[in-house]
């Protein structure tokens, strides 16, 4: 425990002096920050939101948030509270990066209100957190007794995951006078350390030491590790082995299956016996390489035991070394290569996307933020990415392997209002692999289109003296945007009829576009109105458009032809015209002048004569009007005609007007006056008539009334005849119609039925009348009484009347 917090005090005076927290924003927008390994878990790491200048604002309107990438742990999250970069978990940067020379983790943020990325790296600097450690056990090294002075020979190297100075720094040997320490570095940087024989051996003064190797790193506090080494003195062995190469190169396949044999090694030793019997061993493999590979050591195989990855290691070396019985050995190096194969496809992840954006966006905003990833390396790592074609869409290269989708023409919701944009990554591998995802995107609707009438124009019909309120037409506006933006109101925004607002007259139906009469027209007034209607719509700002509307007013028969001449007198006089006695037929006598307020056919008129004293002595023309004598004047016409003419229009239906006209023959106007004072006054023939449809109505019915009553008269003489003959209750139901035929039927009868029947003298010719009924209902087949017979009846006389008793 004292241990781990001497370690935490340590990595916090690291933290103190190496947690320079530096950012600049490169041309690509690059943020870089470093940080000691081992901290605890919500550590800060930076201001990620001053950096980016979002500092004192709300982040949750700028949708600063980090980006996961595809295939790799995340570190760090982002306090949304005060935009921190703080660290997820401890952070080991040997498990990280191995034995990297530097260790830096990148990812990705995004600021959502600007659609733009920013890298940022965190470099994981090294702390002394782990000590050098050998292979675990006592370490055996034999040793010939024949050995010179200064013979080097190898010790176990101890590991240290540490870099830099915190990684192995120098050895240290006690136990033994005898032997020394010789360290040597690497091309690589590598420290190799060989023991040095010092003093010549003499195994049967001592055949075994006991040594202690201590490795000793660079860090602070100073860390150790120490191994224990046994030197075994072997009686004379003068020929090492030597290997046939010092450097064995292997390419592999990554996924090779286990058990396959890659490489073998071979030395080769001059000795006999069993000094020339070899054993091999690896030098120095750390625990992931004898996971991944087993040295026979007999024959020097080297086979696959793990599972080779390229993704995960594309190189390994591993150090092997012969050895003899006697003590002697060589060493060599085995580098393996693993080449990639193309066994993992592209990986496709949206980081950012907006389900929705405005048609009127510009060119170039950002729809979605994708990352592609592929494991594979080389050509099997490179990735294309393309994007459906015939889109208003393209993909953008951003950071690292981060595309942009953004737009490249304008929009028009009014032509496609949804998306559906596939992006497929595909790599250069053989055969090629690739992904393919869909980003759907809804396009949202915009006020742009202002609403538009089918035509420039309308003209519309009415007939006049229409009810109020009555529809005169409808107009109707298309409007292609969506919901409020194509809700389309109706107006009435200019119009004037005379000196009166046009609202007084028409209005529109804001909603419908029915347009309404306020008021009844009358063409004779009002022929024709112009105005303007306007649709706009609901948006905003608010588009409209505006149509000119005619409305034409029909003419209708409202008006009889109005007579201007001769005027009509306001005392009930007729107007006097003069004709010579010596007029000519075809003498224009007079015109008559009459106009209609009307139009077209209802204001044709047309002219007739419609009574005359003298039938056929005038004339008049259908058309013209004008009243010409059709003959020569005789003695006997009356020198006072009386003419009525009549005026009739062409409407439907027609409307008509009267004038009388009194025509005088007379040569000049005092001789006309005394000619019509020595003319009686004429009797008035209308009177006549009247008087005579009068007296013929009521003598046609009086015929009516005394037809009625003779009717009712013999109506009720039947219902009495027919009351006497039920009161007798006599039942003729089964008697044949035989029976009642003549004077067989009446004998017939008497002899079936006992009554008192009175006949007349013509009973043969009319009929029989019952006078004394019997009361009984029964008729009896036998009767007494003698038979009448018909012969004794036939010497009566009219009138006389029999009585017939019947027993």
């Amino acid at each position: 425990m004292e241990e781990k917090q001497r370690l935490w005090s340590y990595k916090e005076g690291i933290l103190q002096c190496f947690l320079m927290v530096y950012a600049w924003k490169a041309a690509y927008a690059q943020i870089h920050y470093s940080i000691p390994e081992e901290m605890q878990k919500g550590s800060f790491v930076g201001n990620i939101a001053k950096d980016l200048g979002t500092e004192g604002k709300q982040l949750s309107d700028h949708g600063l948030r980090i980006v996961p990438t595809i295939g790799k742990v995340q570190y760090f999250s982002l306090n949304s509270n005060n935009g921190h970069l703080q660290t997820l978990e401890r952070i080991d940067r040997e498990a990280i990066c191995e034995q990297a020379e530097k260790c830096i983790l990148n990812f990705q943020v995004i600021v959502e209100s600007k659609r733009k990325l920013y890298g940022v790296e965190v470099e994981i600097t090294d702390i002394n957190d782990n000590a050098p450690q050998f292979p675990p056990g006592e370490q055996e090294l034999k040793i010939s007794e024949i050995s010179i002075q200064g013979s080097l020979f190898p010790l176990p190297e101890a590991q240290d995951q540490d870099r830099g100075m915190n990684s192995v720094q120098s050895y240290q040997l006690i136990g033994s006078s005898h032997f020394s320490l010789e360290e040597k570095m690497s091309e690589n940087g590598a420290r190799h350390v060989e023991l040095v024989l010092e003093k010549i051996l003499d195994r049967e003064e001592q055949s075994v030491y006991e040594l202690v190797l201590t490795a000793i790193d660079g860090g602070d506090p100073v860390r150790t590790g120490s191994a224990q080494i046994k030197v075994v003195v072997l009686d004379a062995n003068d020929n090492a082995p030597v290997f046939s190469q010092p450097l064995y190169a292997v390419s592999i396949e990554e996924n090779i299956p286990k058990g396959s044999t890659i490489c073998r090694v071979r030395a080769d030793d001059l000795d006999e016996g069993i000094n020339g019997e070899l054993k091999y061993f690896f030098k120095k493999a750390t625990m992931k390489d004898s996971q991944m590979f087993l040295l026979n050591s007999t024959t020097g195989t080297i086979t696959v035991t793990g599972d080779i990855d390229f993704e995960v290691s594309s190189f390994y070396e591993l150090g092997v070394r012969a050895e003899d019985y006697g003590g002697l050995f060589d060493r060599a190096n085995v580098e393996i290569t693993v080449t990639d194969l193309n066994d993992n496809a592209p990986e496709l992840a949206v980081s950012f996307h907006t389900n929705s954006i405005n048609e009127n966006s510009p060119t170039g905003t950002v729809v979605a933020i994708l990352n592609v990833e592929d494991q594979d390396s080389g050509t099997n790592g490179k990735v294309t990415c393309v994007i459906s074609p015939n889109l208003p869409f393209q993909l953008k290269k951003s950071i690292g392997n981060f595309y942009s989708v953004v737009t490249v023409d304008a929009l028009d919701r009014e032509q496609m209002e949804a998306y559906n944009i596939t992006v497929t990554a595909e790599d250069h591998g053989t055969p090629s692999l690739s992904t393919t995802i869909i980003i759907p995107l809804q396009i949202l609707d915009t006020n742009d289109n202002p609403p538009l009438f089918p035509q420039s124009s309308y003209i519309f019909y009415l007939m006049e003296n229409n009810q109020r309120g009555a529809s005169v037409s409808s107009l109707k506006a298309d409007d292609p945007d969506s919901e409020e933006n194509s809700r389309i109101r109706y107006s009435i925004i200019k119009g004037q009829m005379g000196d009166f607002a046009l609202s007084s007259f028409l209005s529109i139906n804001s909603e419908t576009g029915i347009i309404y009469a306020v008021s009844s027209f009358d063409y004779e007034e009002f022929r024709e109105i112009n105005f303007l209607v306007q649709a706009q719509d609901g948006g905003s700002p608010p588009l409209s458009s505006n149509i000119s509307v005619t409305l034409i007013i029909l003419d209708q028969n409202d008006n009889a032809p109005e007579i201007l001449y001769p005027s009509p007198p306001t005392d009930g006089s007729t107007g006097i015209e003069l004709a010579p006695h010596s007029s000519e037929p075809g003498y224009l006598v007079t015109k008559v002048v009459a106009v209609d307020a009307d139009s077209g056919q209802n204001g044709w008129l047309s002219y007739q004569l419609l009574k005359a004293t003298e039938p056929g002595l005038f004339s008049i023309g259908l058309h013209t009007g004008e009243i010409r004598t059709a003959r020569f004047f005789l003695d006997k016409d009356a020198l006072k005609q009386s003419l009525v003419v009549l005026v009739k229009d062409n409407g439907q239906p027609p409307l008509s007007a009267s004038v009388t006209i009194t025509v005088v023959l007379a040569d000049s106007i005092p001789e006309s006056l005394s000619d019509l004072s020595s003319i009686p006054a004429p009797a008035d023939r209308q009177s006549d008539l009247t008087f005579y449809l009068v007296v013929a109505v009521a003598f046609v019915s009086c015929l009516f009334f005394a037809f009625l009553l003779v009717l009712l008269a013999l109506r009720l003489h039947r219902w009495r005849n027919s009351q006497l003959c039920d009161s007798g209750s006599m039942n003729f139901s089964g008697v044949p119609v035989s029976q009642f035929v003549g004077i067989d039927g009446v004998r017939a009868f008497l002899h079936s039925y006992c009554q008192e029947v009175s006949l007349t003298t013509d009973s043969r010719k009319s009929q029989f009348n019952l006078s004394k009924p019997n009361y009984s209902n029964t008729l009896k087949n036998q009767l007494s009484g003698d038979p009448v017979k018909a012969d004794d009846y036939s010497n009566l006389s009219n009138g006389d009347l029999i009585i017939v008793q019947v027993r």
